[in-house]
Parts: structure tokens; C-alpha cells; sequence
């Protein structure tokens, strides 16, 4: 007999047993949640149908309460499974279509991809094969809507092992790879080989992969909290809501991630533009992907003593135009210039045994040398820019570097040397210097002056061994140091970086801080997002919890004192900072002084209404640390330790952003701190009310530019008799003089709280 069952707002209509929903009902809970089916002892049991009040649905088998059996699951924004679960969590044999047109058919654990499976992208690209832990594993196909085919072995989404490799226009590679990039020996054969035992193997083999890395970047399992009570109320806890549910926004798993992690070469290094005799085929030797060796091998075996520029004939049409960079700021050959000399250093020093570092590493005689032609030589590939000499400064200081900081050697190359490029930034520095993002934005590369590069090899064992005593130091992290001589004997310097921008968080404002009022402001008619602004456009005192900010100034008491041990002055706090209510921010849009310019034209997102007065919420909490609920991924300016909080009894903290996410808070990442900007307001006549506004912020912190040489400035100072002397004057300061007024200033910036 049906019963009707109120209890704390939700609604109960159905058969009962005792006092607990028993057969057929409809459950109605009081968010709108609303289950339609089978019951067993007051949970859902059988067949049935939940509906969110989100618009996500469920229609499938049940058991205990949980997704269990065969189900279809739909959200809001178009995603379909359908397939197995298992206690909430997609496992077994399951179908899913995502919102962006992409599909994955095959099986699951766990809720992520796991055993055999076929992943087809919206842009007609397949994947047929094995997976592990939502990644391709083991033996796969990778098929591309252009034609180009990979068959053979990946680990972790990337190829890795033996492989063959064929190009749309028939040609072939056979070979092996280690994480994405072809290592060891290989043989390539060009379209319209006659070769008889590689026509036998291509007729079996024919795909190539253009290394997608499917990673899935979010969690696909399910969460859920008791379904009874102690109040006896029954709660749909145990069937997700909508915004805990993150099954599937393939657009954010899938597209994000094959703009900064997927590979997508379309050819692999121009090999397949090769038009030589059909009877020819190419034997290389690959080293982490860079091009080591090759020489011609015909029909019957024997080998060709021709260099590789004799035989291998270029398509001089598709070759691009170079504008000398010093002339016309045109950097398409400079840039591949530095993609190719990383490449092929990087490559060469990897499979090195690591080992610590002497004496002998350093200096400017610690250094690789190579020519690249543009034909390519025996140890160079062919190449669409000009003739350039490359040099790599103590190759093995930046080896180790590059671990000490946790780098991977192949992402390091794939970021910067990818196909995607870098990207010039349109500003050049006030020195002149031009500075290049990787595509991905976790690397700036900067062009160097002479005196510079002399400064930074002069104090790199001090700097290598600052950094490897002091996981936390807010000093630039620096990844490699190079040198292209173009033709006429001109030279460019480079400097790879890490980028302390690359955050999680939206930076709203950045700040240059270098402790001097000379001079330090920006014209505020070109402030946009973007802008870098100085001391005196920042009208913000920053308030922090005492432990962290008793552990920023400890490091930054460190890094100024090594710098100063080094005569380095002229160096910067780079400031970032996340508003977590950037709506609240019509502050920002003001001049911090009102006769330096007027208001930029920055626009946020602004949901309240015109005129109404709104108090920005508390909006950042600080909670213990839990490792596996953060990304805990080093990154290009991470590397430092979790940090202890007072205010959470001096343990290990995350910052919780209500509504958005959880981060690991580090020295210089991911920092909360009270923003308190002073304003004054006229009441009547000359009287006036001192006011603050507060702000909700997330601190990104590093210290820059630190390759100016005290004693090369003296130089500067010659030219500034004539001025009167001002202790503010940067450049008066010497080293000693330039610490401690940096650190007086930063302490008025940060100050302790009464």
C-alpha cells in the first residue's frame, strides 16, 4: 500500500516496509533531487531514474543505494555514458559521448579508460588500442584525418618502444621512441619504395602518432557520503550533484590538453618531403629526438659514404624568408635557431649518467659547440633558417639544474621546441632585450648583453649552489644558457627562465618592486591587464598570516644577502596578484595617484548593479595540508616546500577558495593576504574620513632581474654627476645600500600585523 512520508522537507511517496521506503516509489528531496523506482530497505535498489535539480540524469541499475550495474548517465552540457558502474564509478564495458563530439568507446576503471578501447576526436583523429589509468598504454593505432598513421607501442600517452611511422604520402619510418621522442636507430624510406622487405613490412604496418597524450586531468570517479543520517532523513549524497560531478568535461580534459600537452606534428621533421630514388632508403640514429646520424642505404644493402645534404634534396619554395632580427625585430629564424640548438644539447647531454657537478663545468669554456648548416650535416638536421653557429654555456650545470628544479628533459624540449613555437612578447624590455614565451607559457626566454652573460657565469657556481642548499629561494630559476652567431659574426644570447605567471589562479595585477620612488611609476593612459607596474602605482599594504610572512622575509633576508655577496644590485620583487573578487575591483581601474594619469579602460565582470555599494567577501581559507587533494606537479617556478600556518596551529596548509578550487600554498605560490588599499573621502569643507577598502588576494612573489653588476654601474654613475645626489637613486646604491633599502621597503609593503 502506497504511503506518503514527509521528513525535513523532502517527500517520500510509495510502498513502505515498517518505516522505510520497501517496492515501488518516488523519492523527492527538498534541493529538488527526485528518484523515481525501486526500493530495498530504504535504499534504492533495482531499476530507477534520479534527476538533479541541475539537469544531470541517471536511468539505469541501482544496489544499495549506488550506481551499480548498467546505467546511462547525462549532464547538462550534452555528455553521455552509457555503459557499467560499479559502487558510482564507471567500471567494465561503457560508452561515452562528450559535449565537444568526442567519443570513447571501450573499457573502464575505476572510472577512467583502462584496458582496450577506441577514443575518436571530434576532428575525425582516432585512437584504437590499449589504456592505463586514462592514458594510452601498451599497443595502439593512432589514426589522423590527414592520412598520417602510427602502429606501435606507447607508455604514459606517449610513443614509447618500436613503432612504424607512415606519412600520407606513403613514406615510412621504422624505429623506436622513449617518452615521445624517436630514440636510438631507424630506417626511413620514402614514398614509392621498392624495397622488398620493407614493402613486406609496411603491407602489416602503417599507422603513426602525432603523440596525443589523452591524460585525463580530472578524477572521473564519483564521491559520495553515507545515504542514511543518524536523523534517519534519507539523502541523495550518495548520487552526485552536478558540480561535483566531473566526469567528462572533455572540453576541458581534452582540447586544454592537446594545446599544451599533445603533440600534434602533422610530419615528422620534413622527412616526408623527401623525393629520392624509389630504391633508396635513409639508416638514422636518433638521440631524444635529436638527429644524430644518417646515411643512404639502397636496395641490396650497401651503404653510401654521400653526406645527407648531397642526396636529400630541399624544397627551396617552402623555405621562409629571415629578416635580419637586428634590423627588422623579424625572429622567426632566431626562434628556430634556439629550437634546433636546444634540441639537439638537450638531446645530447640527457642520457649523460648524472653526476654532481666540478669545477671544470663551469666558466666560459664549459660549453658545446655545433654548426648548423642549413643543408644539415652528418650530426645536424636540415633546416628552413640560415646558417648558425650554436653554443651551450656549462651544459652540465644546467643538466642538474634542470633535475634539482624537477624538470622533465623531454617536456623541457616538447615546451619550447614544439611545433606550436614561441611567442614573441610585443614589449621589449627597457634594456632593449626581446623576451619569447614557450608555447605552453612556463618559459621566458631572454636575450642577454655581453656584461650579463659575464655577470651570470661569473656567479653561477654561487648561484648552483644558493639554490640546491635553498628549496625556497624566490631567485629566478634559470634552465639553460645559450649563444647563436649568425652571419657578419653577429651574436644573440639567450637566457631560458622559469615563468612565475604560470599560475592557477587569473593574475589581475603585476607588480615590478625595487624599492626606489625615482622614477617608478607607469603612465596610466597604457595600463591594461597585462601592464607591469612600479613601486609608486602600488597602494596596497599586504597583510599575511605571522608564520608566513615570518618565513617569506627569512628567504628574502637570504637571497638578498647572497646577491649581495655577489655585487648585484638593481634587482626586482615581481609582484602577481589574484583578486578573489575581481567584480569589487573598480579601485584597480583609478590611478594610485591622480596626477601621474587617468583611469585605464581594464574591465571585469561585474554582477552587481550599477551604483550599489558591494563589500568584497571573505573568499580564502586556510586549511591542513592533504597531498593527494592538490596538484603537488612541479612547475616551472615551483620547487619549494609546503608551508606552515599560524592560524592553523603552525601545520602544513592548502588554500580553500570556496567555489573554485584547492591549492598548495608554497613560498611565492599561492599566497592569501589582505589587500588594504586607503582612500579618503571629503565629508564637509576641509574635514576629512580616512577610509580603507580590503581586498581578498593570492600572492605570486620572485626575485628578478639579478644580473646587474654593482661595478659595471659605477660606469652609469660617471654620466650622473651632474644630477644631485639622491639616496633614492638607483644608481648611487651600492649592493649593501640596495639590500637593505629593498628589504625596508618590502616590510612597509608586508607589515606586521599590531
Amino acid at each position: 500500500m502506497s504511503q506518503e512520508i514527509k521528513l525535513h522537507g523532502d517527500v517520500y511517496f510509495g510502498n513502505v516496509k515498517g518505516k522505510l521506503p520497501h517496492g515501488m516509489g518516488s523519492y523527492t528531496w527538498s534541493d529538488g533531487t527526485v528518484y523515481d523506482g525501486n526500493w530495498e530497505d530504504g535504499k534504492m535498489c533495482g531499476r530507477g531514474r534520479i534527476s538533479w535539480s541541475s539537469g544531470t540524469s541517471y536511468e539505469g541499475d541501482f544496489s544499495g543505494g549506488y550506481l551499480h550495474g548498467f546505467g546511462k548517465l547525462t549532464t547538462p552540457d550534452g555528455s553521455v555514458y552509457k555503459g557499467s558502474w560499479r559502487l558510482n564509478i564507471q567500471n567494465g564495458v561503457g560508452r561515452k559521448e562528450y559535449s565537444n563530439s568526442d567519443v570513447y568507446d571501450g573499457c573502464w576503471k575505476d572510472g577512467v579508460h583502462e584496458g582496450s578501447g577506441k577514443y575518436a576526436w571530434g576532428n575525425g583523429n582516432t585512437y584504437i588500442g590499449n589504456w592505463k589509468s586514462g592514458k594510452m598504454f601498451g599497443r595502439g593505432v593512432m589514426k589522423w584525418v590527414n592520412g598520417d598513421l602510427f602502429d606501435g607501442s606507447w607508455l604514459n600517452g606517449y610513443r614509447h618502444g618500436s613503432g612504424v611511422y607512415r606519412f600520407s604520402d606513403g613514406s615510412y619510418y621504422f624505429g623506436t621512441w622513449t617518452k615521445g621522442l624517436k630514440d636510438g636507430q631507424g630506417t626511413f624510406y620514402p614514398a614509392g619504395s621498392k624495397c622488398s622487405s620493407f614493402r613486406k613490412k609496411a603491407h602489416s604496418q602503417r599507422f603513426r602518432d602525432p603523440e596525443r597524450n589523452v591524460t585525463r586531468t580530472y578524477s572521473e570517479k564519483i564521491t559520495f557520503s553515507s545515504f542514511f543520517r543518524e536523523s534517519g532523513r534519507i539523502t541523495s549524497r550518495r548520487i552526485p550533484p552536478d558540480d561535483d560531478y566531473t566526469l567528462g568535461d572533455s572540453t576541458r580534459e581534452f582540447s586544454t590538453s592537446e594545446r599544451t600537452e599533445m603533440f600534434s606534428h602533422i610530419s615528422d621533421e620534413g622527412e616526408s618531403e623527401v623525393d629520392d630514388d624509389s630504391t633508396v632508403a635513409w639508416e638514422r640514429e636518433y638521440m631524444q629526438g635529436v638527429l644524430m646520424k644518417e646515411r643512404v642505404k639502397n636496395h641490396s644493402g650497401a651503404l653510401s659514404s654521400k653526406s645527407k645534404q648531397n642526396k636529400r634534396i630541399t624544397n627551396e619554395s617552402k623555405q621562409k624568408s629571415c629578416v635580419d632580427i637586428f634590423e627588422g625585430h623579424k625572429s622567426y629564424c632566431l626562434m628556430l635557431n634556439l629550437q634546433l640548438g636546444i634540441r639537439y644539447t638537450v638531446g645530447k647531454i640527457t642520457p649523460v649518467p648524472m653526476r654532481e657537478v666540478r669545477s671544470s663545468d663551469f666558466g666560459e669554456r664549459a660549453r658545446i659547440r655545433m654548426y648548423f648548416p642549413r643543408k644539415g650535416s652528418q650530426f645536424t638536421p636540415p633546416h628552413y633558417s640560415v646558417d648558425f653557429h650554436w653554443k651551450d654555456y656549462c651544459p652540465m650545470v644546467f643538466r642538474n639544474l634542470r633535475e634539482m628544479f624537477k624538470l622533465d628533459a623531454a617536456e623541457y624540449m616538447m615546451s619550447i621546441c614544439g611545433d606550436d613555437g614561441l611567442r614573441e612578447l610585443s614589449s621589449p624590455g627597457k634594456s632593449g632585450s626581446l623576451f619569447y614565451l614557450s608555447h605552453d607559457d612556463r618559459f621566458v626566454i631572454k636575450t642577454l648583453r655581453r656584461s650579463e652573460l659575464k655577470v651570470l657565469l661569473k656567479m653561477l657556481p654561487s648561484y648552483y649552489d644558493h639554490v640546491k642548499k635553498y628549496d625556497n629561494t624566490l631567485i629566478t630559476k634559470f634552465f639553460g644558457l645559450h649563444e647563436i652567431t649568425l652571419r657578419g659574426g653577429k651574436k644573440v644570447r639567450f637566457i631560458v627562465m622559469g615563468n612565475m605567471f604560470k599560475t592557477e589562479l587569473r593574475i589581475h595585477r603585476r607588480y615590478d618592486l625595487k624599492g626606489s620612488y625615482q622614477g617608478r611609476f607607469t603612465c596610466k593612459d597604457h595600463i591594461d591587464e597585462g601592464t607591469t607596474l612600479k613601486d609608486l602605482d602600488l597602494a596596497y599594504e599586504f597583510h599575511m598570516d605571522r608564520t608566513l610572512r615570518e618565513a617569506l622575509f627569512e628567504q628574502i633576508q637570504l637571497d638578498c644577502s647572497f646577491l649581495e655577496s655577489q655585487q648585484i644590485i638593481d634587482y626586482s620583487l615581481l609582484l602577481g596578484l589574484h583578486f578573489r573578487a575581481p567584480e569589487h575591483l573598480k579601485a584597480l581601474l583609478e590611478a594610485p595617484d591622480a596626477e601621474h594619469g587617468s583611469s585605464s579602460s581594464l574591465e571585469f565582470d561585474d554582477g552587481s548593479k550599477s551604483g550599489e555599494l558591494s563589500i568584497p567577501p571573505t573568499g580564502l581559507l586556510l586549511v591542513t595540508h592533504e597531498p593527494s587533494s592538490v596538484n603537488t606537479a612541479p612547475g616551472p617556478h615551483i620547487r619549494g616546500n609546503t608551508l606552515r600556518a599560524f592560524s592553523v596551529g603552525d601545520k602544513e596548509v592548502d588554500l580553500l577558495l570556496p567555489g573554485t578550487g584547492r591549492l598548495r600554498v608554497q613560498l611565492g605560490v599561492n599566497m592569501p593576504a589582505q589587500a588594504n588599499r586607503k582612500v579618503s573621502q571629503e565629508v564637509s569643507g576641509s574635514t576629512e574620513v580616512e577610509l580603507f577598502e580590503v581586498y581578498d588576494v593570492v600572492l605570486y612573489l620572485g626575485i628578478i632581474d639579478i644580473l646587474q653588476d654593482y661595478n659595471m654601474r659605477k660606469k652609469i654613475e660617471q654620466a650622473c654627476k651632474s644630477v644631485r645626489y639622491d639616496p633614492n637613486s638607483i644608481s648611487v646604491a651600492d649592493p649593501k645600500f640596495y639590500s637593505k633599502r629593498f628589504i625596508n621597503f618590502l616590510h612597509k609593503v608586508f607589515p606586521v600585523d599590531p
